[in-house]
């Protein structure tokens, strides 16, 4: 899946001195997670300016536009979930490694790594009916992670630990809807409940799927940072 979940823009790619690209780090991580409370296609560079204290001027020396900004966001936004979510476990194979995906997304919901909950679930749900740049990145995001699901679900087929009978974008539309339903709910009503649940219809799911013999269901480990990190 390489180091992103989407393809870098070239705004992303402008080098630049490395106190500026430790200066932009520290922007478009502010600009992530402002993005989550606030929206995406609220976050300008007047907006952003005024949240970190920082001039206009300084911050079209990073980026031209609002939508240069918002893409390089979306950027960020892809590297912080591949550490979060996807670099823990990675060593794993088989039913535990789509079993670590899963916990690892209530995890990062959890200890609210973005303050609004899942960047992607809130940006995608406000760009859905937009068009354009913006648009389109978010969807390659998704397209990625589902894609990546599905070939560790093939994975798994492979190794004899999921029925071949089971279709894999089946399998991973149903998982990950139980993830995206806890983190509405979560973001919604801070129901630590709804992320319990999840993880419990989620292991429960892959154990149907499973040839596996099914095994009490452990609590998830939502709220730690793995060891790794």
């Amino acid at each position: 899946m390489g180091d992103l979940l989407t393809t870098p823009s070239g705004s992303y790619l402008r080098k630049g001195r490395s106190d500026g690209d430790r200066s932009r780090a520290a922007i478009l991580d502010a600009a992530a997670k402002l993005a989550t409370v606030e929206g995406l296609d609220g976050l300008s560079i007047g907006r952003l300016a005024d949240h970190i204290g920082m001039s206009k001027s300084g911050l079209y020396a990073h980026f031209g536009s609002k939508e240069e900004l918002q893409l390089a966001t979306i950027d960020t936004a892809s590297q912080i979930f591949v550490r979060e979510v996807i670099d823990p476990g990675r060593d794993e194979k088989g039913v535990a490694r789509l079993e670590g995906l899963g916990e690892m997304f209530l995890s990062y919901v959890d200890r609210q790594v973005f303050p609004g909950g899942c960047f992607f679930a809130a940006a995608q749900a406000e760009f859905d009916t937009h068009s354009g740049p913006v648009r389109e990145k978010l969807a390659e995001a998704h397209r990625s992670w589902l894609g990546y699901l599905e070939r560790k679900v093939r994975e798994a087929q492979e190794a004899g630990e999921i029925s071949p009978d089971e279709d894999p974008a089946q399998l991973v539309f149903e998982l990950k809807a139980m993830l995206a339903m806890a983190n509405s709910v979560f973001v919604l009503q801070g129901d630590h409940d709804a992320l319990d649940r999840a993880w419990r219809g989620y292991r429960s799911r892959l154990a149907l799927a499973s040839s596996r013999p099914q095994t009490a269901t452990p609590p998830p480990r939502v709220g730690k940072r793995p060891a790794a990190l």
